[in-house]
């Protein structure tokens, strides 16, 4: 080979690697591709196996696959019959070494011991990018939501132990009750839990609903053209500026009449002060009939909005204070609609005029436009933070397709299992008569915080077996990542602190918090809270896994939660630097209304079984099983429970975590500057006999805390103080009462300290 020949073939491989490397490109890019179509075809036919006729011959034609990797996919697509299995099992067990006498199979499995659980190793609350064994579980939480909005159950929470704490073992018990349906309570005391049926009717505990997701929408939604009424006054702000009504009566065709002379074109009207619709109160025997009688007040010109479509009879929505009136004209009941709205579904006027209001609105809508380009301020907070999730949901990775919604037996199961907020009065003698104080602390804004991890996809359900079949690491993940479970509790001797884990009972509580020692109860929870109770830093309690739920970690409220803050911390900041008084009170208002967009668009993901109110004419016959609210000489007022719709939007399972995670930080939350714990606070580094209450997202002590406050979301901002000595409250009411003096005299102290 001569010189020339040389270089030619040099510049012909030059040529070739190009063409290699561009094959390879192509070959790896088809690689992707593959498999990202191969996991949808999993994921198709998984989904498919929620259908009870569904058949793994027909599936495996449809997909390409072999009736065996369906099967793999979906066991319970298994055409093999199951004397077949049994038999076959039955011939495996026999083809194997005799079993000592002592390890014959027995009604229990064995006792599964804990892994130690000590402080250094559970980094809780730092949103690490990857799950691992020492997987995140302190910071799950979420509290403010108000009593009034709380629908029930109460289930979760997170902790850790010290050093040298040992942490307590979990016994795994075969023998799980078994419930086919979700049935309430009828006697008082202790109450029932659900658990998982056996059979065909429990693989539906561990599915999705097939067809059912949640999407990313291709629209935007419409503005409503909105004004701001204060019903006392008669003044209304209305674009840039403000015109003093005549409201007559102040019913709602009056206020209609009026403002829709002013302002033509007018959908929505939000009432800042005035609450009409307890004009007259003192004649009915409940406030929501009162509510219901100003709603239904007869007008020649207006009449009851039904709605159309899925709206069809939505008529009134009526509340004890945040009613929601729909109106269409008696000439054109199809027509356009207005709704009379109060202020408070998104934040408390607390005085504040209808310009303020209306600046608060702008502000708001101002600080979303910031994180998303097609924000709308829809009706409620709810609303809007439903609409504001659905458009964070990825368009690429694993989850662009939308996130599954579970099945409706899996819904009901949290629904019935996983509450909300810890609400619970300490009697004495766990405290004293004679309070030497009242000290209220609250976490400032405590949801936003426990947003970053959340359970998706079908989850695994774990039987007591399988758990004591677990290594400790397996165990320690487990109840360290997204999971529900159900569990039998002891109260260890010596115990004197507050409850640590719920225990379901009969009446309007639900829920309350054993803390007796020696008290044993069996009840459902999150893994944050099992966790808490074996690894928390004063006495492990003894806990028995009977079953669970374990799902995939995921972040299907990260973004959102993110956005979120940012637009409450920059309204915040105005609220304190704004030159003009006028902007730094709408700035705060309207930081509290991203904190209700948050808390109720958290509250809507839990989606419980549906409560439609309508109204029917006088004499016409009403819809079958509803509870009539009231009535007067033209309509009947009712309500009934709709059960589940199929909403794309119902992730009961995010809501419980969260809530979850917000119970656990009332009792154990750190403060962390990077990697370092630098302090830590809750109802379980108090001193015990000084909890006097638990609110939700608060507590109130018998003294103060040297709990750290950076202003941050999750901590602990002291917010009244009482001086004592204070006679100990008997009732939730007489609490409020103290907690309204408390955060009074707190604030003329800070007052006189500023002077």
């Amino acid at each position: 080979m001569d010189r020339k020949t040389y270089t030619a073939e040099l510049a012909g491989l030059r040529e070739l690697r190009t063409e290699i490397t561009a094959a390879e490109k192509t070959v790896v890019a088809a690689r992707k591709e593959l498999d990202k179509l191969t996991a949808q075809r999993a994921r198709r036919v998984a989904g498919l196996a929620g259908y009870e006729g569904a058949q793994a011959p027909a599936i495996a034609k449809a997909s390409g696959l072999s009736v065996g990797d369906v099967v793999r996919i979906a066991p319970l697509l298994d055409p093999t019959p199951a004397a077949v299995r049994a038999a076959k099992a039955d011939d495996q067990a026999a083809a194997a070494p005799d079993p000592a006498p002592e390890a014959a199979p027995v009604a229990e499995p064995a006792t599964a011991v804990a892994p130690v659980l000590s402080r250094p190793a559970a980094v809780l609350e730092q949103p690490a990018p990857a799950p691992s064994a020492q997987a995140e579980v302190e910071d799950l939480a979420i509290a403010e939501q108000p009593a009034a909005q709380q629908p029930g159950p109460a289930t979760s929470v997170t902790g850790e132990t010290e050093p040298g704490v040992q942490a307590a073992s979990y016994r795994t018990t075969a023998s799980i009750p078994v419930a086919a349906a979700l049935r309430p309570a009828v006697e008082s005391g202790p109450r029932e839990l659900p658990t998982f049926p056996d059979g065909p009717t429990g693989a539906r505990f561990e599915a999705v609903t097939t067809g059912l997701v949640s999407k990313r929408p291709n629209f935007t939604q419409q503005a409503r053209a909105t004004v701001f009424l204060d019903a006392a006054t008669g003044d209304l702000a209305v674009r840039d500026r403000v015109v003093r009504l005549d409201l007559g009566a102040r019913t709602p065709g009056e206020v209609l009449d009026a403002v829709l002379a002013t302002a033509p074109g007018t959908e929505r009207i939000y009432i800042t002060a005035g609450a009409p619709w307890h004009d007259g109160a003192e004649r009915y025997s409940t406030l929501k009939d009162a509510v219901a009688a100003w709603l239904n007040t007869p007008s020649e010109r207006w009449t009851t909005a039904v709605g159309s479509g899925r709206d069809k009879l939505a008529g009134h929505f009526v509340h004890q204070r945040q009613p929601v009136g729909r109106y269409a004209p008696a000439a054109a009941p199809e027509g356009p609609v207005a709704e009379i709205r109060s202020m408070g579904e998104w934040f408390d006027p607390d005085g504040a005029d209808v310009v303020t209001c209306r600046q608060a609105f702008t502000l708001l809508w101002q600080a979303l436009r910031r994180h998303w380009d097609d924000a709308v301020l829809m009706g409620s907070p709810s609303q809007t933070g439903r609409d504001l999730w659905s458009r964070t949901i990825p368009t690429t990775g694993k989850w662009a397709g939308g996130y599954p919604v579970l099945s409706e037996e899996l819904r009901g199961l949290l629904h019935a299992t996983g509450g909300q907020g810890r609400t619970e009065l300490i009697l004495p003698p766990r405290v004293p008569d004679q309070l030497p104080a009242l000290v209220e602390y609250d976490r400032t804004f405590a949801y936003a915080k426990h947003l970053w991890k959340s359970p998706v996809g079908t989850p695994r359900r774990i039987t007591a077996a399988a758990f004591a079949a677990m290594t400790q690491a397996e165990q320690t993940k487990a109840l360290m990542s997204c999971s529900h479970w159900n569990v039998r509790v002891t109260v260890p001797a010596g115990w004197n602190h507050v409850g640590l884990l719920p225990a379901p009972v009969t009446g309007d509580r639900a829920w309350i918090y054993p803390s007796e020692p020696g008290t044993t109860f069996t009840t459902w929870a999150g893994g944050a809270e099992v966790h808490l109770a074996l690894s928390n830093h004063l006495a492990p309690w003894k806990v028995e896994i009977l079953g669970g739920l374990l799902f995939e970690d995921g972040k299907p409220l990260d973004e959102w939660g993110k956005r979120l803050k940012s637009a409450w911390a920059d309204l915040t900041n105005l609220s304190k630097l704004h030159g003009d008084e006028r902007q730094r009170t709408a700035a705060y208002l309207a930081s509290r209304a991203v904190r209700s967009v948050l808390l109720f668009g958290l509250g809507g993901f839990a989606q419980r079984p549906r409560l439609v109110s309508g109204t029917t004419p006088l004499g016409e016959a009403l819809p079958a099983g509803v509870e009539i609210l009231g009535q007067d000489d033209t309509v009947v007022t009712w309500q009934r429970q709709a059960g589940f719709s199929r909403d794309p939007y119902a992730h009961p399972e995010w809501a419980a975590y969260v809530w979850s995670g917000a119970r656990a930080a009332l009792l154990d939350m750190k403060y962390r500057q990077g990697k370092e714990v630098i302090g830590y606070a809750g109802a379980l580094h108090a001193r015990p006999g000084t909890v006097v209450y638990f609110g939700t997202d608060g507590i109130a002590l018998t003294e103060r805390q040297p709990w750290p406050y950076r202003g941050e979301p999750g901590d602990y901002l002291l917010k009244g103080h009482l001086t004592g000595p204070v006679e100990h409250p008997r009732s939730q009411e007489q609490y409020l009462k103290l907690r309204g003096l408390g955060r009074a005299e707190l604030a003329a102290t800070e007052k006189g300290t500023d002077q």
